[in-house]
């Protein structure tokens, strides 16, 4: 999506845009970073070992990512970024439920008096 949205779009557009310090350091490609460009780092992935707490986090970012979308939704009059923010979105909110979903069976595997 971001690729189609800045291709052929001339240097001083992007510049103009707010994007010229994007494009002096990575031309048109993606470079994954923030709305407020810090880099993206492997140290945003939550992971305890505890599948209780792991579950929680990934159910947070579902839910941080489905808010994330809405507002991009906000921020844009193309209906073709808009249909595509959507079908995102709702991914999201799938997601969340299957994390949902895992957090029940593991509560309740948990909860459950095996014996070996």
């Amino acid at each position: 999506m971001i690729y189609k949205l800045v291709k052929g779009v001339p240097a001083m557009q992007l510049r103009e845009a707010g994007l010229g310090a994007h494009f002096a350091q990575h031309d048109r490609a993606v470079y994954p970073a923030d709305a407020a460009g810090v880099p993206w780092t492997a140290a945003y992935i939550q992971a305890t070992g505890d599948p209780i707490a792991d579950l929680h986090e990934d159910l947070a970012a579902e839910q941080k990512a489905r808010t994330t979308y809405e507002h991009l939704i906000q921020l844009t009059d193309d209906p073709g970024i808009k249909d595509t923010l959507r079908f995102l979105r709702a991914r999201e909110v799938v997601h969340f439920q299957r994390f949902g979903e895992c957090l029940n069976d593991v509560q309740a595997k948990l909860e459950s008096k095996t014996l070996f």
